[in-house]
Parts: C-alpha cells; sequence; structure tokens
C-alpha cells in the first residue's frame, strides 16, 4: 500500500462563514470516521495559524515564515492512487476547499522502525 498527503493551502478555507465552521467540522470528522473505518486513515490535522519554528542542524530555533503554505493535511494509506484521489474528494466536500495529493516516498526500514517501536509498548 501507498500513502499520500492530502493538503489544503492555509487560507483556503477563508471563504467560509464563520457560523458554517461547526458544520465543516463534523462533515470532517465524518470523513475521518469513514477513513479510519476503511483501514486507509493514518493522520491528519489542522495546524494552527501561526509561524512554525525552524530548527537547525546545530539545534538553533528561529522563527520560521508566515503560514502560508499549509493549512492543514491528512495521510492515508491506500493500494492506488485512483482511491487516494476519492478521498481527497471526499475531504475536499467536506472542508469546502480543494485539495492536493502528494505520494509519499515508501522507506521500508522506516516502517519496520515504527512497527518494532509499536511492539514494544
Amino acid at each position: 500500500m501507498t500513502r499520500y498527503l492530502i493538503s489544503f493551502d492555509a487560507h483556503a478555507m477563508d471563504h467560509i462563514p464563520q457560523a458554517d465552521m461547526p458544520a465543516v467540522g463534523r462533515a470532517a470528522h465524518a470523513v475521518l470516521q469513514e477513513a479510519a473505518d476503511a483501514g486507509v486513515w493514518v493522520v491528519g490535522a489542522g495546524l494552527l495559524n501561526r509561524a512554525a519554528s525552524i530548527v537547525g542542524t546545530d539545534g538553533t530555533v528561529t522563527d520560521g515564515p508566515a503560514p502560508e503554505a499549509l493549512g492543514g493535511f491528512a495521510i492515508v494509506e491506500t493500494p492506488t492512487r485512483e482511491e487516494a484521489l476519492r478521498w481527497a474528494a471526499r475531504i475536499a466536500a467536506a472542508c469546502r476547499c480543494a485539495q492536493e495529493v502528494w505520494e509519499l516516498m515508501p522507506d521500508p526500514e522506516q516502517d519496520a522502525i515504527v512497527r518494532a517501536a509499536s511492539v514494544a509498548r
């Protein structure tokens, strides 16, 4: 199975009236529940509207860019890109904004590390 990042821009939901946001949240959570029930949901979240922190290779922390890039994301694991696109369409409808879909690079070694850590818990 392949993992896909489904995301939307930071201001993609600015057109939605504040009064509609509870309904958008319920619709998004319903899609999340369906994806979890289908066994494709990995993780997802909305990002707070504030600057990122940039941590350098020496550990130095500086203020990052303003939140202009990413407003929220989901990672799903599906057997085909077409299925990931179908989930993106459902998320787009729930969130009332277009979604980008990116295929994540496979990393079997990372997967083995995560599985081992899960078993150790």
